[in-house]
């Protein structure tokens, strides 16, 4: 199996990523036309649950794919083989007990989160899904370990494409029985996204075995054991986020009251910061997370082989394209805020200023997964999941203090927010300076793609201006300029030679 570079292996699962999300976007608008206001209640309600799943099962494919990537190094594929195999038998049992519990006791979970009743029908349909995403889950893991992405971000794909065209299929054709029943048939996309995905991950791993050395030396049980003992820290890690978000939730509309605040207001203010601000924010997102899925397991072989220079020039690698990544998508949404949110929200603009204040925390989000992603990549499993924490609990704090101050007030929490991330950043600097002992090139990892960065923002505010002038259309502006500063942005990129070939190819020669 071909392996993949860092810059390459990054593109590959970032587009396939960004496009999945996309497609999960368009979703929502025939299944908002079939079942309305009212039906997409009943769907949502229990999708969050099925959420939090993933997201503890998160852990297994970034634990595999660093286990993986040590044993590859060895050329020992019958080692990985015997890895996925095992951790298959590990985490199948897993999704089948949630799917059992979660179908079997579906009305008792109902009743005890006082959701409605008409509910239960979505979610029983989804209570299967928990089986395939621990499938999705391992092999996404054992190809993302062999550092070829493409097997995951075509995973992902077929994934949304199954939810989308099923879920909408599903939701027609129940509707007839009522909104009930057709909010249990989008919730059915999922399920049918999961087994698409499940099936063509199985279908590549077939297809793509070939045969290697055996190291006879190789043991199965110590090493299913460092993949759960890496796994449970990340699976916390993603739950700490969870669980700060439900507390912001909860202490953001009640300090905006104490701001002076009506609660029409707050639930106003509110809404534009998570519905429309952190929804457009989390796109960029997208790509440091398929950044991170790439890093983890070519972080971990240089590291496991010793290649002391190779692990250099790869740690510095990973500043570079965070921040050739946040850098562009800030001052994009920075400077084409209104636009942006006029063309998404159907010219609904109301919270613009929130997205620009919001988006000056990319950077540091991006940062902190970067780090914590290097810091998983050397088994310093606990280490980032204490620093989050930390931040987060911070994050909580200045949110509380600030937001009822009637001048800042949702702004506030967007306060905290950054500051709770700088937090975590400085902290796991602390800790990579002292594993790694690397030294950052600022010019070729911050100063270069900054000047690509401010090129493209002359250009993007220059076109909108121009376009709109003899158009008198934010869409054709927006879409135009946004084009523009992607090309600028690029060419500056391959000016000033942020990467080199050697970047692309994966090629790390000691000069």
């Amino acid at each position: 199996m071909k392996k993949q570079s860092l810059v390459k292996g990054t593109v590959i699962l970032g587009f396939a990523s960004i496009f999945a999300r996309f497609l999960g976007l368009f979703f929502r608008i025939p299944i908002q036309g079939l079942i309305g206001d009212e039906g997409m209640g009943y769907y949502q309600m229990s999708y969050p649950l099925y959420m939090t799943f993933v997201a503890l099962a998160s852990g297994i494919p970034i634990a595999m794919s660093k286990i993986i990537a040590e044993i590859n190094a060895k050329n020992d594929y019958e080692g990985t083989k015997r890895i996925l195999k095992d951790t298959l038998m590990f985490m199948i049992p897993i999704g089948i007990v949630a799917s059992a519990i979660m179908f079997s006791f579906a009305k008792p979970i109902i009743t005890g989160l006082k959701w409605h009743q008409n509910s239960y029908i979505a979610f029983l349909a989804i209570s299967i899904a928990p089986i395939f995403v621990c499938i999705m889950c391992t092999f996404r893991g054992f190809f993302q370990g062999m550092q070829n992405m493409t097997y995951t971000g075509i995973s992902q794909i077929v994934e949304q494409l199954g939810r989308v065209i099923g879920g909408v299929l599903f939701a027609y054709l129940l509707l007839p029985k009522g909104i009930a029943f057709a909010a249990g048939g989008a919730a059915l996309g999922t399920v049918i996204g999961g087994i698409l995905g499940s099936i063509y991950l199985v279908i590549a791993y077939i297809r793509q075995r070939p045969i290697k050395r055996v190291n006879k030396n190789f043991k199965t049980k110590s090493m299913i054991s460092e993949i759960a003992k890496a796994a449970l820290p990340i699976s916390i890690g993603a739950a700490v986020g969870t669980v700060m978000s439900l507390i912001d939730s909860i202490i953001v509309p009640e300090r905006l009251l104490v701001a002076g605040f009506t609660l029409e207001e707050s639930a106003i203010l509110y809404g534009q910061m998570t519905g429309k601000a952190l929804t457009l924010s989390n796109v960029p997102l997208a790509l440091s997370m398929a950044l991170c899925a790439t890093l983890v397991p070519i972080i971990s072989e240089a590291y496991s082989t010793g290649r002391r220079f190779e692990l250099e020039r790869r740690v510095e690698m990973s500043f570079k394209l965070s921040f050739v990544i946040a850098l562009p998508c800030t001052v994009g949404l920075y400077t084409l805020a209104a636009p942006i949110m006029h063309l998404i929200f159907l010219k609904d603009v109301a919270g613009y200023n929130i997205l620009k204040f919001v988006s000056l925390t990319i950077p540091f989000v991006i940062i902190t997964q970067t780090t914590t992603a290097l810091l998983q990549s050397v088994g310093a499993y606990l280490r980032p999941v204490y620093n989050l924490a930390i931040g987060c609990i911070i994050k909580v704090v200045i949110s509380y203090m600030l937001v009822s101050i009637t001048v800042l007030n949702i702004y506030g929490a967007v306060i905290g927010t950054m500051v709770g991330y700088i937090i975590t950043v400085v902290l796991n600097m602390i800790q990579i300076r002292k594993i790694f002992n690397t030294k950052i090139d600022l010019v070729e990892t911050l100063l270069k793609p900054a000047i690509g960065t401010l090129l493209m923002a002359f250009s993007v505010v220059f076109v909108y201006n121009t376009v709109y002038k003899y158009t008198i259309s934010n869409t054709i502006a927006c879409l135009f300029s946004i084009f523009a500063g992607v090309i600028i942005y690029l060419v500056a990129i391959i000016t000033l030679k942020v990467f080199e070939i050697e970047d692309i190819k994966g090629k790390f020669i000691k000069s």
